[in-house]
């Protein structure tokens, strides 16, 4: 299984790479987000490799947290790659746990592909993976955002709660969004 990939871009399009990694070239399917994000030199994909029985396909990502919400969303039933895709290339990971904790059935209907069943599926399917992601985000904003969460359950609060109020909340440092949020959830 093929986890990771770093080398050189040969050629470039806005739906996949082809990329050379020690003297072999493979062909990385990505998101729009990835391919905006893309630099001249080396680079460094996390893959996706899915298997197929009439296929074997990579898909890259630069971000952590974007490849575990597209390997989260082929788990769907309905949701091949080609709609994590979709999903993945209309908005970045934090973007839609945004929707995944507003319930924004209208904001997954905007992606290509996906009409209202399929929006509400994924949608209930996905909820609570909101806070996950933003968790595995690497900026301190989504360290401290991970420990308030984890403070907040512990003290008893239900996950669903505590991630909507969190997403609330306009403080960056963990001591201050765990009071912000305490004072919306008592409100709640």
């Amino acid at each position: 299984m093929i986890v990771g990939l770093k080398g050189n871009v040969e050629h470039k399009e806005p739906t996949f790479v082809y990329m050379e990694v020690s003297g072999v070239i493979y062909e990385v399917f990505i998101s729009l987000q990835s391919f905006s994000a893309l630099s001249s030199g080396e680079v460094k994909f996390f893959i996706s490799h899915v298997i197929r029985e009439d296929a074997e396909l990579l898909f890259g990502f630069l971000e952590m947290s974007e490849k575990k919400l597209f390997e989260r969303l082929i788990k769907i039933s309905g949701v091949g790659p080609k709609v994590a895709m979709a999903i993945c290339s209309t908005y970045t990971a934090t973007q839609f746990a945004t929707l995944i904790n507003n319930k924004d059935i209208n904001g997954v209907k905007k992606v290509p592909g996906i009409g209202p069943k399929s929006a509400g599926r994924i949608l209930v399917e996905l909820n609570g993976f909101d806070v996950e992601l933003l968790a595995s985000s690497d900026t301190p904003y989504n360290k401290s955002f991970s420990e308030a969460r984890e403070a907040l359950e512990s003290l008893g609060f239900k996950k669903d709660k505590v991630s909507k109020a969190l997403s609330s909340c306009e403080t960056r440092d963990t001591a201050s969004l765990v009071k912000e949020a305490l004072k919306l959830l008592q409100t709640v």
